[in-house]
């Protein structure tokens, strides 16, 4: 089935991309350590340096009610016209960390000069569901504030952020709230009940979850009493009309690649512009490599055009929408 209907974005995995999934590979398969980044123990004690902001950033941070947040922007000529909302991704389990801020660096480049808001917003299992939806709405709702419209705004996601930025579309269309003018999905987690096709398909071939049912794929704390199938915690089971353009991102050897397959889909069938990009052999958020394998270089670049189709709003099939 999911053959039929995926896209191919490449033929075969880089020299440099098969490196990181097999480093990927030995070091999750490793009895020590490997248990610790599956369960998503490793990232919460993780302690980090502050980030070191590039000289060519300002970044302010900004305290909400119940979270902060890092506003990112160049000192020179900061472009106007959009701004980026980042979520991290992380489980709804792991905070924001400082991989998160040179997301936003990239982000800023990629769109040339937008100004990026990245929120650390509550995460399980001390605050969970819905914590981390009403802290993505605070955000944007400080956006609105701040003077931007909705068709200013471009909500962008990674895991957990992906499915992320697609509950908080699906709660602004279902209160009649402005609507961001499009989406981009890194590996967007949106179905926490785990019952697509490559969670068994991909099953050996996930580097970063496979393997192992004690992963935070299956075991987390962020639904707890609440329905796995809400909406708001998996978009994949909601009414997707009326949303904004999307980018949907994946790897091909996901555990997840379903979650994007399948999102894709049921939003192109409600008529939602969407592009879809599977990278053959690819790790879940394979982007997290920069600018440093060629798969990552490009999906990079692939959301600049994203970016660029928005301004012009030139949708077509020569765009891929």
């Amino acid at each position: 089935m999911l053959e039929k209907i995926m896209p191919k974005t490449d033929s075969e995995v880089s020299i440099q991309g098969q490196v990181i999934c097999d480093m990927l590979k030995h070091i999750t398969t490793d009895l020590s350590i490997g248990k610790k980044i599956k369960n998503g123990e490793l990232r919460k004690r993780l302690q980090e340096p502050p980030w070191i902001v590039p000289s060519c950033f300002t970044a302010e941070d900004i305290q909400l009610e119940n979270f902060t947040m890092k506003w990112l922007e160049r000192k020179v000529e900061p472009a106007t016209d959009k701004v980026i909302l980042q979520l991290h991704g992380g489980g709804y389990m792991g905070a924001v960390r400082n991989a998160y801020y040179v997301f936003a660096g990239l982000y800023n480049e990629v769109s040339k000069g937008c100004s990026v808001l990245t929120p650390d917003y509550r995460v399980a299992p001390e605050h969970p569901y819905p914590a981390a939806l009403e802290d993505a709405l605070a955000s944007y709702q400080w956006l609105l504030k701040k003077g931007y419209l909705g068709d200013d705004i471009i909500v962008a996601g990674d895991s957990a952020g992906g499915g992320l930025a697609m509950c908080l579309c699906m709660y602004l269309k279902d209160h009649h709230m402005p609507m961001p003018c499009g989406l981009v999905c890194m590996s967007p987690w949106t179905d926490l009940t785990a019952s697509g096709e490559s969670y068994e398909t991909n099953y050996t071939k996930d580097v970063l979850f496979g393997n192992t049912r004690e992963s935070l794929i299956y075991q987390n704390e962020y639904v707890q009493d609440a329905d796995p199938m809400d909406a708001y915690i998996s978009p994949l089971f909601g009414d997707f009309r009326g949303f904004p353009p999307m980018l949907i991102q994946v790897g091909g050897n996901e555990m997840l690649l379903s979650d994007s397959v399948e999102a894709a889909a049921r939003a192109k069938q409600q008529n939602v512009k969407v592009r879809l990009s599977v990278y053959e052999g690819m790790f879940h958020v394979f982007q997290m490599a920069y600018l440093n394998i060629p798969e990552s270089k490009k999906a990079w670049a692939e959301v600049g055009r994203f970016i660029d189709v928005l301004r012009k709003e030139e949708f077509g099939p020569n765009t891929g929408y």
